[in-house]
């Protein structure tokens, strides 16, 4: 069972290969803010609806903070939805188990081979200080829960401006 991901405390260290080449360092710290979306892969017809929208989006995004999007998925998949949609953003694959896990995301199974032949992650997005700690989170069990992408920028613009404090820290 995954525990909740501990917000103002730093990311554990994830590295996942760029379907452009190179390799996508998650928890280190670095001179901007990142937006880390997780989607279930190449086989998730909503997946691709809202990373369509974000790529849509993907100027105002990038103007206050880098933005990444990973998946299980091998780098055939990745490439071929990167290739077919036209994404712009920075796209992982290879993300494990382990690293589903240490960002408190939901695991599925594949319900038949047609759907994918390995577990993945369910959706999740992380906002991402500069030092590398988490800032907010926002995780979902199944596809249809995604955040508005319009509302997520317009709050993490206005915590980045007002260096908002970290929400949610009392146990």
């Amino acid at each position: 069972m995954s525990q909740k991901p501990k917000v103002n405390a730093p990311v554990e260290h994830i590295s996942v290969f760029d379907v452009c080449g190179g390799e996508i360092e998650i928890g280190r710290p670095k001179d901007r803010w990142t937006m880390l979306f997780v989607y279930r892969g190449r086989h998730c017809p909503r997946c691709k609806r809202f990373l369509n929208k974000l790529n849509a989006m993907l100027a105002d995004w990038s103007s206050v903070i880098d933005v990444v999007v990973v998946s299980a998925d091998s780098k055939e998949k990745a490439l071929a939805d990167k290739e077919e949609f036209g994404w712009t953003f920075n796209l992982g694959f290879g993300l494990t188990e382990t690293q589903m896990r240490s960002l408190g995301l939901y695991v599925s199974a594949p319900l038949s081979e047609a759907e994918t032949t390995t577990l993945f992650a369910e959706p999740g997005a992380f906002g991402i200080r500069p030092d590398g700690s988490l800032m907010l989170v926002d995780i979902s069990n199944g596809p249809a829960a995604r955040p508005d992408l319009e509302e997520l920028l317009d709050g993490m613009k206005f915590n980045i401006e007002n260096n908002r404090p970290t929400r949610g820290t009392v146990l």
